[in-house]
């Protein structure tokens, strides 16, 4: 498989949680890089074309966009305005 992106990640495994108006999807936070994440969901059913991703352990919160997804599994771009 050919890298596409940009920014390397690093894998981690961290509880997370998207947020939006009218719900919280909990997540699993498979890899993250400063630009965006891969993560578990349950279902990505619902989810709006932006939301909140927080991982409180960590005290990391930042906006984000789907880029890709499979079955159980969504890549996400974080919004620039928002990366810290």
């Amino acid at each position: 498989m050919i890298e596409k992106r940009t920014v390397p990640r690093r894998r981690v495994f961290k509880s997370g949680t998207l947020a939006f108006s009218g719900g919280r999807i909990n997540c699993v936070v498979r890899n993250l890089s400063s630009s965006g994440a891969s993560l578990d969901i349950a279902s990505p059913f619902g989810l709006p074309p932006s939301f909140m991703l927080t991982i409180e352990t960590d005290r990391f919160k930042r906006r984000c966009r789907p880029v890709w997804l499979s079955e159980n599994r969504m890549g996400v771009a974080f919004d620039e305005s928002t990366v810290r």
